[in-house]
């Protein structure tokens, strides 16, 4: 009698599906317009299934001291899988999640709520852009952006003035990451990884080799810093993913990005559209 049954929900960017998962008694799969957005466990929020969830928690793990809490700015929430896992790894932390969709916003916190308290995690409505330009210099040690308006990033959070912004509300040695999609030939990625070396003295990639090599379209993560990146570290855990990644750096990075050109904001577009069925459930 109390199983759980799916949620459908008109949001302010779409159609909004929560479905439980069968085999995790307080797990659910979020989708919006059928693009899979989030997959949360209530119950045990250290379990990540987005391949490209756990390579973002990675640079989660490997920044600063082990189990030290960090200061972390989210630009995109959807179900807060990633700040319900740095809350639980690292106590203390203090996370600020932004996200553009209040409909979303509402569904997520009626259907899977935060614990007591919040656990250190703010969730506030606002674009992604603003919110990151009116934060204060210096002081998040993580930015991690995973913003889709559909399966797709918004062109203004791609040029060199946003990465700029977020360069600016990093401490010194702090990461950015971003969650990319793309396929070949990588117009979008090329351009985002010249756009970022404009603000960032250290950059990587983390992706599959089959998405690498140009075989299927899908998601990558793009990880900058002024300060030396752990390549090393993040190799040895992607690499011991259940789909193994490879993280891409110095030389090999810089004949990727090729002779791309930075993206200014008059001429920024969104990521591409994925081929159909791509990512998207049922």
């Amino acid at each position: 009698m109390n199983e759980p049954i799916p949620v459908t929900r008109t949001v302010d960017h779409g159609t909004a599906k929560l479905m439980p998962d069968v085999d995790r008694p307080r797990a659910w799969l979020l989708t919006v317009d059928g693009a899979p957005q989030s997959y949360v466990d209530l119950d045990d929020p250290g379990h990540l299934e987005f391949e490209y969830a756990r390579r973002l928690a990675h640079v989660l793990d490997e920044t600063g001291e082990p189990g030290a809490p960090l200061d972390v700015l989210h630009l995109g929430g959807g179900a807060l899988t990633l700040p319900r896992y740095l809350a639980a790894t690292r106590p203390g932390s203090r996370q600020q999640v932004v996200e553009a969709d209040g409909g979303l916003l509402e569904l997520v916190a009626e259907q899977l709520p935060l614990p007591p308290g919040g656990a250190g995690i703010a969730v506030r409505r606002a674009d992604a852009r603003a919110a990151l330009e009116a934060a204060p210099e210096a002081s998040a040690d993580v930015i991690v952006a995973d913003v889709f308006g559909g399966s797709r990033v918004p062109a203004h959070l791609t040029s060199v003035a946003y990465a700029r912004a977020a360069a600016r509300v990093l401490r010194p040695g702090g990461t950015y990451a971003a969650n990319l999609a793309d396929g070949a030939p990588f117009t979008f990625l090329r351009s985002q990884l010249a756009t970022f070396r404009t603000a960032f003295a250290h950059l990587c990639l983390i992706a599959e080799p089959a998405v690498l090599r140009g075989r299927r379209f899908g998601n990558t993560v793009l990880v900058a810093s002024q300060g030396e990146l752990p390549v090393g570290a993040l190799a040895r855990r992607t690499a011991a993913d259940a789909f193994p990644a490879r993280v891409e750096h110095g030389a090999a990075l810089e004949r990727f990005t090729g002779h791309a050109a930075p993206v200014r904001d008059e001429d920024a577009v969104p990521s591409p559209e994925p081929p159909g069925g791509a990512f998207s459930i049922g």
